[in-house]
C-alpha cells in the first residue's frame, strides 16, 4: 500500500508538472489557453453559447479568426459561428452603420459619442435573448473591442454586468522600430530586425501576422520601420515595393506604415546638388518623391525626421530652420492627409552651455509657425532618455504647436535586455508631471492628448525593443514594457499596477500569489535600477559608444556633451550639475511653478537633487546622513534589492514553466553582477573626489577602480552605425 500511495503522489506531481507546458515566449499575451479556473470556465461556458459578427471587411475578418481562435481556445471547445441570435449566450460583434441589430438596440447615439477606434462592449438581450454586444464605430473599433473582450477571458472578470466604452485618448499610437536595412537595430537588444528586407515583398514572415495581432490587441496604430539614423534607399522603388508588402498585410489590423526620411534624400538618391528646404527643385523631388510613395501605400502615413542632430543632414546645414524642412515635407504630405513627426532631439554644431536647454532653445520661439499637420516629437526628458529625468521643459511651452511623446521602451540606458526594468512606472511619473501651463492641473499628459492646448493632432510614440529573438524582445519581462506603452498610448489614465496585472495575468497566470509576487517586483523594479547606476538625480555616466554599464570617468570624446564628466562635475567640493541661476540657468526653461519646487536644495526632491545642483559631499539629507553616504548607500541599497528580486522569483519555481523560469533567473543573476559592478565603478570613482570612506556596514569593492575602468565591450549590442 505504501508503495502504491508513493506511485499515486509521483502520479500526481507529473501531473501538475505537465500542466505547466514549456513556454518560449513567442505568444506575448495572447495565450489562449484553456481556462484554468473550473468556476470561471463554467460561468464563461454558460455565458458564451455562439458568436456572431455582422459585416464583411478584411478588419472583420481579422476580428472573426481572433474571436473564433480565443473563444475556443480559452473555453477549451468550439463554439460555433451562428447567422441569426436564436439562443441565449451570444457575443454578438457589430459596426454603426453596417448593422441593424444596433439601431434595434438603440445603441448608435452611444457609438456617434466616440471617436473612429472606439468600443462599446456590454450585457443586453435581442429578441429577449441574452447576449454580449461588441460595437465599434469603425470595423477596427470592433476589432478592439474583440480584444478587449477576450483580455477579459483572460483575466478572469466577471462578464455578466459588462458597460463598457473605450475611446483612445491620442490618435497615433507609433511604435519607432530603429532597424536598419541591413537587419541590424541600433539599440536593439533583442537580436537583428524581424524586418527581412532581402525576402520582402515574396516572402512574408508569419511574424509578421504575430506582430500586428499584438500591436492591434494593445491599440497601436502605426509602425515606423526603418531607423531614425535614416538611410535614404528605403525610398527608392525597390524598397518601396517591400514597404507596400508590410503595408498591404498591416492594413487589417488598423495600422499604418510611415518611414523615416533622410533629410538629404534629393542628393543620394534625387541627383540635386542640394537639399536646402527653400529650393524649388528639393521641394519638386520631394512632392513626387511622395506622390511615389502614395502609389505604392495609399494610406501612408508619414515621416518621422531626425534632423540636425548626431551627424544627421538637416535645413541648417543651409541656414534654415526645423520650421522650415518640416514644413517643406508637410506641404508635400497634406494633399495624402500624411504627417511629418519632427524630432526635437537636436544638437547643435557647437557644444552649448548645457545640452538640456538645446531644444527648448530650438524649438521655442518657432512655435506657430509649422504647418498643422506637423508634430515636434520631443523625448520624456531634456537629455536623452536617461533611467530618470525631469519632464522635458517643452512640454507646455509651445501651445500653438502640436507636441508628441517619444518615450523608449527599449532599455537603452536601463540595463539592456538583461535587466528586469518594468517602465510604465516611469512613463507614469512624467505624464503625471505638472508643468503649470495653465496653472495647477496641466500635467504633460494632457499637453499630449491635446486637452490643454486643443491640439487637434496627438500621437505617442515608443522606440521598440522588438527583434528577432524567438520571445521578441529578449527579456521576458521586456514584453510587458510594449504592453504597457500601448495601454498608456490608448489610456494615459490607467494605473502601472492595472497594467502589470494584466499583464501577468495573460502572460503568466491568474494565481494571486504569482500576480502579487510579480507585480512587486515589476512595480518596484524601475526605482531599483535608478538606486543601482544613476540616483540622487546622476545622470548620463554610462559607458561611451554601446551605452552598456558604467562609465562615469568618461571624459575623451570628439564633444564635451557627450562626456559623462560634463554631466555630473565631480570636484573636491562636490557633485550635481548646477541647472539654477547661478548655473546653467536651465531651470527658467520652466514655468514659475516648476521653478520654485527644484530651484533649491531644501525644497527640491532629491531624486532630482544631482539633476538641478552641485551639492557639497558634506550636505545633510533628509535622512540625516550626508550626501556622501547617501550616495553610497542608495548604490547599495540597488544591490539588495535586486537580490531579492531573485528571491522573490525563486519563491516561484513550481508555479512558472520551467523554459521561462529558469531563462528569468539566469537573467537575474547577471542583473545582479551588473548592479554590483555599477556599485563598485560609481562608488569608488566619486570616492576619489570626496575623500571619505565607504560607509561601515557595507562591503568594500573587491576589483580596484582602475580594473573597471581598463574594462572594454568593443561588440556590446545595440551599437549606433557609422555613417
Amino acid at each position: 500500500m505504501k508503495k502504491i500511495g508513493i506511485l499515486l503522489i509521483l502520479f500526481t506531481l507529473s501531473l501538475n508538472i505537465s500542466k505547466l507546458k514549456a513556454e518560449d515566449g513567442y505568444r506575448l499575451w495572447l495565450r489562449y489557453d484553456l481556462i484554468s479556473n473550473a468556476q470561471k470556465l463554467q460561468e464563461y461556458r454558460r455565458s458564451i453559447q455562439a458568436w456572431l459578427i455582422e459585416g464583411d471587411s478584411p478588419t472583420l475578418s481579422v476580428a472573426k479568426n481572433e474571436l473564433q481562435n480565443g473563444i475556443n481556445g480559452l473555453l477549451g471547445q468550439p463554439i460555433s459561428n451562428v447567422k441569426t441570435i436564436q439562443k441565449d449566450g451570444i457575443v454578438v460583434a457589430a459596426t454603426l452603420g453596417k448593422s441593424a441589430l444596433l439601431t434595434q438596440l438603440n445603441l448608435n447615439s452611444r457609438l456617434e459619442k466616440l471617436n473612429l477606434e472606439g468600443f462599446l462592449i456590454l450585457n443586453t438581450t435581442i429578441n429577449q435573448k441574452k447576449v454580449i454586444v461588441i460595437a465599434g464605430k469603425e470595423d477596427i473599433g470592433v476589432l478592439y473591442g474583440v480584444f478587449h473582450f477576450l483580455k477579459l477571458l483572460q483575466t478572469h472578470q466577471n462578464i455578466e454586468k459588462l458597460n463598457i466604452e473605450s475611446s483612445p485618448k491620442v490618435k497615433l499610437r507609433i511604435l519607432n522600430h530603429w532597424d536598419n536595412l541591413d537587419r541590424t537595430v541600433e539599440r536593439g537588444y533583442a537580436g537583428f530586425s524581424i524586418w527581412d528586407w532581402h525576402k520582402l515583398p515574396d516572402y512574408l514572415d508569419p511574424r509578421y501576422t504575430d506582430y500586428a495581432r499584438a500591436n492591434a490587441s494593445i491599440g497601436i496604430n502605426g509602425t515606423v520601420l526603418t531607423n531614425v539614423n535614416a538611410n535614404a534607399l528605403v525610398l527608392t522603388p525597390a524598397y518601396l515595393e517591400k514597404v507596400a508588402a508590410l503595408a498591404d498585410l498591416f492594413r487589417p489590423y488598423g495600422i499604418k506604415v510611415y518611414l523615416t526620411a533622410r533629410f538629404s534624400a534629393p542628393i543620394e538618391i534625387g541627383g540635386l546638388k542640394t537639399a536646402d528646404p527653400l529650393d524649388p527643385q528639393v521641394q519638386t523631388w520631394w512632392k513626387n518623391k511622395i506622390n511615389e510613395i502614395y502609389q505604392y501605400v495609399p494610406d501612408f502615413g508619414g515621416f518621422v525626421v531626425k534632423a540636425n542632430s548626431e551627424g544627421q543632414p538637416g535645413p541648417q546645414n543651409y541656414q534654415r530652420s526645423h520650421a522650415d524642412g518640416a514644413n517643406m515635407l508637410a506641404d508635400a504630405l497634406a494633399p495624402h492627409n500624411g504627417v511629418v513627426m519632427w524630432r526635437a532631439f537636436v544638437y547643435d554644431n557647437n557644444v552649448p552651455d548645457d545640452r538640456a536647454k538645446q531644444a527648448y532653445n530650438e524649438f521655442k520661439p518657432l512655435d506657430g509657425t509649422f504647418r498643422s499637420n506637423v508634430l515636434i516629437q520631443v523625448k520624456n526628458g531634456p537629455i536623452d532618455f536617461q533611467p530618470r529625468e525631469p519632464f522635458h521643459p517643452l512640454f507646455g511651452a509651445m501651445p500653438k504647436t502640436p507636441l508628441m511623446m517619444e518615450f523608449q521602451i527599449t532599455q537603452e540606458y536601463l540595463g539592456q535586455a538583461t535587466n528586469l526594468v518594468y517602465l510604465a512606472t516611469m512613463w507614469k511619473e512624467c505624464l503625471e508631471s505638472d508643468t503649470y501651463a495653465k496653472g495647477q492641473g496641466s500635467t504633460v499628459a494632457k499637453v499630449i492628448d491635446g486637452t490643454l492646448h486643443e491640439y487637434s493632432m496627438t500621437s505617442m510614440a515608443g522606440v521598440a525593443n522588438i527583434g528577432n529573438e524567438r520571445n521578441w524582445t529578449g527579456h521576458p519581462f521586456g514584453q510587458a514594457n510594449w504592453y504597457a506603452f500601448g495601454r498608456l498610448a490608448w489610456n494615459h489614465e490607467l494605473t502601472a499596477a492595472q497594467i502589470a496585472e494584466d499583464w501577468i495575468r495573460m502572460t503568466f497566470s491568474n494565481d494571486n500569489n504569482i500576480i502579487k509576487t510579480l507585480q512587486n517586483m515589476m512595480l518596484n523594479s524601475h526605482e531599483t535600477v535608478v538606486k543601482h547606476s544613476t540616483p540622487l538625480g546622476l545622470h548620463h555616466i554610462m559607458g561611451a559608444g554601446h551605452h552598456y554599464g558604467p562609465g562615469p570617468w568618461v571624459s575623451r570624446m570628439s564633444r564635451a556633451d557627450w562626456t559623462s564628466v560634463y554631466y555630473h562635475r565631480a570636484d573636491s567640493m562636490g557633485v550635481g550639475f548646477n541647472r539654477t541661476s547661478s548655473g546653467s540657468d536651465a531651470l527658467s526653461q520652466y514655468f514659475p511653478e516648476v521653478q520654485a519646487k527644484f530651484g533649491t536644495l531644501e525644497n527640491c526632491p532629491e531624486a532630482f537633487l544631482l539633476w538641478f545642483h552641485h551639492v557639497n559631499w558634506d550636505y545633510k539629507m533628509k535622512s540625516g546622513q550626508t550626501l556622501w553616504a547617501a550616495l553610497c548607500h542608495q548604490y547599495y541599497q540597488g544591490v539588495e534589492e535586486v537580490r531579492q528580486m531573485q528571491k522573490s522569483w525563486d519563491a516561484l519555481e513550481t508555479k512558472i514553466d520551467e523554459t521561462r523560469f529558469a531563462q528569468v533567473k539566469a537573467l537575474l543573476k547577471i542583473q545582479e553582477k551588473e548592479a554590483i559592478w555599477w556599485r563598485n565603478s560609481c562608488v569608488l570613482y566619486f570616492q576619489t573626489f570626496s575623500k571619505q570612506a565607504i560607509p561601515k556596514g557595507l562591503e568594500q569593492p573587491e576589483k580596484s577602480l582602475e580594473y573597471y575602468q581598463k574594462l572594454s565591450f568593443p561588440y556590446a549590442p545595440g551599437i549606433r552605425p557609422q555613417w
